[in-house]
C-alpha cells in the first residue's frame, strides 16, 4: 500500500511529487488520465496565450525574490527547472508550459503512470482504493489535483444550445459578419472577445456581475490588462457592448438565436436580443463523478470546488485531500491558490502538513535569540526576500513562536491552519502577513485626487491600501494586538527608523507582557 497515492500530473500533482521525491521517505505515485503531464495546457486557454507572467530579467539573481515576477516555475533545488529559462515571453505561449512540465517529470525522476484514467475511488478501511485503466491501487491517503475539468454550466433555458469555450471555434473568420454573443465576465469571455473583434459584426459580452479589473482588486483571476481590448471598442463606441443582467431563455431563431435578457441597470427589464453564435465562457467546476458514496466529498461555491478544511483536507472524507487550483476556496476571489504561483506554496504547506500530521515530523524551524531586535531582524529579512508571503497574500503567514526563552521562527503556515491549532497551544506568536488594505479594491490607484498615505510615514501605516506586511500577535489563540510596517514604493521594508525599529519596540512591549 502506498503512502500517498496522487491523482493528477498537472502543476499541482506534480509539485506535490517533486517534494516526496526530494525528501525521499515516502511510497507515492502519481496517476495520470493522459500520456503526457500538464495535459490541460494541451487545450487552454483556447487561444494559447497564459496570462501568468514570466519575467527573466529582473535586475538581480536572487532566486527567492525572482520568483516574485516568475508565476509558473515550480519549487526544486534543481535551477535548470525555472520556466524563465524556456522562454522571455512576458505571456508565455501555453506549449512551452507543456515543454516544461514534461522536463520537471524526466530530470526530477518523479513516480508518474500515464494513460491511467481514474474510475472510481473508494474508501478501503482507513484508506483508499482507486480503479484506473492501468489497474487498482491503494493508497493510505490520497490527493486529488485534478483541477477544475468539466465546463460549468450557469441555470439558463436553453444553455445547451450554447458553443462552450471548451470546443468551440478559435478561427476568427469562421465568425465573419456575425452578430455573437459571448456569455460570461472573465478572462476566458474576454480572451473569446479580443480573438474576434476584427471579424465580427457585432459582440456583446454578458453576465450578471460587474466587470471587476484585476489591477484594482488585486485578485489576478478578475479580468486581466491584456485581455481587456474589448473595453474600448464599447466605451468608444464601436459596435461592440457589455450587458450586465442575466440571460433568461435561449432559442434557435431560423439559423440564429433570440435571446431573453433581463437588464440590471433597467430594473430587471427582460428584451429579445439575435444572434448568429452564443458562445458560453462560463468557466469550469470539479468533476466528482469519480468518487463512490463512501469517499465523495462534499462541494461547495455553486458545487464548483471540493469543501475542505484548512488543513487542506475533505470537510467529510477523512484522508482525502487536495492540491493546487481546486483549493481555491480555501481564498475564493481574494488570494492566489487558484493559480500557480499561489498554489505551489499551498502545495509545500500541505506537504509539510501531511509529514506532521502523518509521520510526526514537525514544521520546519529556526531558533532565534529571545529579544525583540533578533525577532524584527529575522521578521524584517523574511518580508524583504519571501516569495511566499509575497504571492500568498494574507494565506500565508510566518510565525515566531515564544516559549519562555525558547523563540522558534516557522515559515509559511497557512494562517486559518494556525488559527485551527495546527502548530498546537501557542502561548505568545507573532504571525506575519503581507495584505493589502481592508478597503483596497475600493481604491483607484490611477486617480491622483484620492487621497493616499504617504509613503514611508511612520503611525499611518495601517491606512495603508498597497501591499505592506503586518504583524499580529496571538496570545491564547486569539489576537491581542496588530502592527503594520509602512508601504514602500520598491517594497522594501528595512528602513532603520520607518519599519526596523518601530517593529521592535513593538515586539518589546508584547515580551514585556508575558
Amino acid at each position: 500500500m502506498l503512502d500517498y497515492l496522487i491523482i493528477g500530473a498537472g502543476p499541482a500533482g506534480l509539485q506535490l511529487a517533486a517534494l516526496l521525491q526530494a525528501e525521499g521517505r515516502r511510497d507515492y505515485l502519481v496517476l495520470e488520465g493522459t500520456d503526457r503531464p500538464g495535459a490541460f495546457f494541451a487545450r487552454f486557454p483556447r487561444h494559447r496565450q497564459l496570462i501568468s507572467i514570466n519575467k527573466p530579467h529582473t535586475g538581480t539573481d536572487d532566486p527567492e525574490l525572482n520568483l516574485r515576477v516568475d508565476w509558473n516555475s515550480l519549487l526544486s533545488d534543481d535551477p535548470s527547472l525555472l520556466f524563465t529559462r524556456y522562454t522571455e515571453r512576458y505571456f508565455p505561449p501555453a506549449d512551452v508550459m507543456l515543454e516544461y512540465l514534461a522536463d520537471v517529470v524526466t530530470q526530477l525522476r518523479l513516480n508518474v503512470t500515464y494513460d491511467a484514467r481514474v474510475t472510481r475511488v473508494a474508501r478501503d478501511g482507513d484508506g483508499f482504493t482507486v480503479d484506473s485503466s492501468a489497474g487498482r491501487f491503494a493508497a493510505r491517503h490520497l490527493i486529488v489535483a485534478t483541477g477544475v475539468s468539466k465546463p460549468y454550466e450557469p441555470d439558463i433555458e436553453g444553455y445547451e444550445l450554447a458553443e462552450h469555450y471548451v470546443d468551440m471555434s478559435v478561427e476568427p473568420r469562421d465568425f465573419l459578419d456575425q452578430r455573437v454573443l459571448i456569455i460570461g465576465k472573465g478572462n476566458s469571455a474576454f480572451e473569446t472577445a479580443d480573438a474576434l473583434m476584427e471579424t465580427t459584426a457585432v459582440i456583446h459580452v454578458a453576465g450578471p456581475s460587474s466587470v471587476h479589473m484585476a489591477w484594482r482588486t488585486h485578485y489576478v483571476g478578475h479580468l486581466r490588462a491584456v485581455n481587456n481590448n474589448f473595453l474600448d471598442t464599447y466605451q468608444l463606441k464601436s459596435s461592440n457592448a457589455i450587458l450586465d443582467g442575466h440571460v433568461r431563455r435561449i432559442e434557435r431563431d431560423g439559423t440564429g438565436f433570440r435571446v431573453a435578457f433581463a437588464f440590471s441597470r433597467a430594473d430587471e427589464v427582460v428584451k429579445e436580443l439575435y444572434y448568429d453564435r452564443v458562445l458560453a465562457c462560463t468557466g469550469f467546476r470539479f468533476d466528482a463523478s469519480i468518487f463512490d458514496a463512501s469517499a465523495r466529498p462534499d462541494l461547495v461555491i455553486k458545487d464548483r470546488f471540493p469543501a475542505q478544511t484548512s488543513a487542506f483536507e475533505s470537510a467529510n472524507v477523512p484522508g482525502l485531500y487536495f492540491a493546487g487550483t481546486i483549493t481555491q476556496p480555501r481564498d475564493f476571489k481574494k488570494s492566489t491558490n487558484g493559480f500557480i504561483h499561489g498554489f505551489r506554496y499551498g502545495v509545500r504547506a500541505l506537504h509539510r502538513i501531511l509529514e506532521s500530521r502523518h509521520h510526526e515530523t514537525p514544521w520546519p524551524a529556526v531558533t532565534l535569540k529571545a529579544t525583540p531586535e533578533a525577532i524584527a531582524d529575522a521578521i524584517v529579512a523574511r518580508v524583504n526576500r519571501s516569495s511566499a508571503l509575497w504571492q500568498q497574500f494574507g494565506f500565508l503567514g510566518d510565525v515566531v513562536i515564544v516559549d519562555g526563552e525558547q523563540v522558534s521562527y516557522v515559515e509559511e503556515v497557512p494562517v486559518d491552519y494556525l488559527r485551527d491549532g495546527g502548530l498546537g497551544e501557542l502561548p505568545l506568536a507573532f504571525v506575519t502577513t503581507l495584505e493589502y488594505g481592508p478597503d483596497h479594491d475600493k481604491v483607484d490607484p490611477f486617480d491622483i485626487s484620492v487621497s493616499r498615505i504617504a509613503q514611508d510615514t511612520v503611525g499611518q501605516a495601517h491606512d495603508a491600501a498597497y501591499l505592506h506586511p503586518v504583524v499580529r500577535v496571538h496570545r491564547g489563540g486569539a489576537v491581542a494586538a496588530v502592527h503594520h510596517l509602512a508601504e514602500n514604493l520598491e517594497n522594501r521594508w528595512d528602513r532603520p527608523d520607518v519599519h526596523v525599529r518601530p517593529l521592535a519596540e513593538f515586539v518589546g512591549r508584547q515580551l514585556d507582557v508575558r
